[in-house]
């Protein structure tokens, strides 16, 4: 079974800051890390591996050259290939054009399930997994918690919603989108770091897809997405700083927020 995998590198959240002129985000300096809920998914794709030798695991990006490294990580904790997607002409592509160049990249590759993290967590809009999907015309399984059983033919999943849980099947090819919190990721140990350097990361450029996806659906001339500004909002010299107790801490938000009539009771 031929399990792919997409991963994104994306700045570590706990540093970054944005630039209050060009309303920007700063990620000169910004260490880059493997977005959590992909990260997830890779480790849920390598114990299905652990159970059966004969899965296979491919992790894709799409990103800037330095995102090699990020994929040899991958490979190191136990990928057998990765695939960087990276060329100037994909720059700039919002969801949409990214999810339309995944899934031209996942039709040369070949899969039989495509497992994705939920979202990223510099933009947290948890499109490309579904779009991808749709792309695809496969099926797909969102905020996925955990993978029950996989057969050639199936996969039995436990999707987390934010007051119930379902047990769902369905049908393979499919996509699964993941939850950082399903799983606790293992560590690469020293030899699968050396071994992974005898298995280079593959580059696939738009050359390599040019024959299936146009130039004018890819990077930013394929990407109706617009974001005009960015901001953080400020405190301000008014901003009131208290230390009470927690059950003195919770009347105060509650009389608050009824007084400026939020809530009624």
């Amino acid at each position: 079974m031929k399990i792919a995998v997409l991963v994104k590198q994306v700045p570590d959240s706990t540093e970054i800051t944005v630039d209050k002129n060009t309303g920007t985000l700063v990620r000169d300096g910004v260490p880059s890390i493997i977005n959590p809920d992909d990260l997830a998914g890779l480790e849920a794709a390598l114990a299905l591996k652990d159970k059966d030798d004969s899965v296979e695991i491919t992790v894709i990006s799409m990103g800037p050259p330095q995102a090699k490294g990020m994929l040899q990580e991958t490979i190191a904790r136990g990928a057998d290939h990765a695939v960087l997607l990276t060329d100037r002409r994909l720059g700039g592509a919002d969801t949409c054009a990214t999810s339309r160049t995944l899934a031209a990249a996942l039709d040369k590759i070949g899969y039989d399930l495509i497992i994705a993290g939920r979202q990223a967590i510099d933009g947290d809009t948890a499109q490309v997994g579904p779009q991808t999907a749709e792309r695809l015309n496969i099926p797909q399984v969102t905020y996925v918690d955990e993978i029950i059983e996989l057969t050639p033919e199936y996969a039995v999943v436990r999707k987390a919603l934010e007051d119930e849980e379902q047990i769902l099947k369905v049908k393979l090819p499919a996509v699964l989108t993941t939850l950082s919190g399903m799983n606790k990721p293992r560590y690469m140990n020293c030899m699968d770091i050396v071994d992974s350097f005898n298995n280079p990361v593959q580059i696939m450029t738009y050359d390599d897809l040019v024959d299936i996806l146009p130039q004018n659906e890819i990077g930013l001339a394929g990407s109706p997405t617009k974001v005009h500004r960015t901001f953080t909002k400020d405190v301000s010299a008014a901003t009131e700083t208290f230390d009470l107790p927690a059950q003195e801490t919770a009347e105060l938000i509650a009389k608050t927020l009824k007084d400026k009539q939020l809530i009624t009771k």
